[in-house]
């Protein structure tokens, strides 16, 4: 959604705060899952743009960044060496794309195309009918993949932009720091591994492949959902927000 890890890690322990200050007013009238992501779209909705969002906010500005940056040839062995620092512009570069859509499509975006979530759950989400959830899902679609198809050599063999390319460039200019990668920090899962597989009649839809991509990002479990937990339940914050003294008989 930002396109920066450090700063999506900032907004999630936002959002958790937020969940527990207010979960005294869950009534139950939906289910958990849509009502802690009307939570996460809400904030996200509000919240002050971040830089990379400034930065982005057409693919146009995004075409004319990487268009900047030099195309430069790995030689086979650098291929190989360098693999990790390749998947790592993929996925840097594939997050990029996605900011270049408005704050509204990304989430329409991520949640009916990345997540999968059925129209019906995505449309309660962003409080609008299905027709209407449908509609912008399929704007942010044509939007993304169309710069995808213009730009990218991932899904169109007659794009010169290519991540092996491009990774010297974005070294750089500070895109890709091999010393602290963002985006391929051997995670365990990727999201598709924990989307919903999908019907044979969604298989065949031409956007297919745009959507693999989309999904092949890592992301993180355990270590860090665990940590900020631990962190809050842990903050002054929180105990002052449930009343309690941090006493050893409560």
């Amino acid at each position: 959604m930002v396109l920066s890890p450090f700063d999506a890690e900032d907004i999630t322990q936002e959002v958790i705060i937020k969940v527990i200050t207010k979960l005294g007013q869950y009534n139950g009238k939906s289910s958990f899952r849509t009502w802690l992501y009307k939570i996460t779209v809400n904030h996200f909705l509000t919240m002050k743009k971040t830089w990379l969002e400034e930065r982005y906010p057409t693919f146009s500005h995004y075409e004319l960044d990487l268009e900047n940056i030099s195309d430069q040839d790995l030689s086979p062995s650098e291929q190989v060496e360098w693999s990790e620092l390749i998947e790592e512009a993929r996925q840097g570069c594939l997050a990029g794309m996605l900011l270049c859509l408005t704050r509204e499509q990304r989430i329409v975006f991520i949640l009916g195309e990345i997540f999968s979530d059925p129209h019906e759950i995505g449309a309660e989400i962003m409080s609008i009918s299905k027709d209407n959830f449908r509609q912008r899902l399929k704007r942010s679609r044509n939007d993304l993949y169309h710069f995808m198809n213009k730009k990218c050599g991932l899904v169109n063999d007659d794009n010169p932009c290519r991540c092996p390319k491009k990774l010297k460039g974005f070294i750089r200019e500070g895109w890709v720091d091999p010393t602290t990668l963002k985006f391929n920090v051997n995670y365990s899962n990727r999201i598709y591994q924990i989307v919903e597989e999908k019907d044979s009649k969604l298989k065949k839809m031409e956007y297919l492949n745009y959507k693999q991509l989309q999904q092949d990002y890592s992301f993180q479990e355990k270590d860090f959902i665990s940590k900020v937990f631990k962190d809050l339940i842990q903050s002054k914050m929180v105990k002052e927000v449930f009343e309690l003294s941090g006493s050893n008989d409560e």
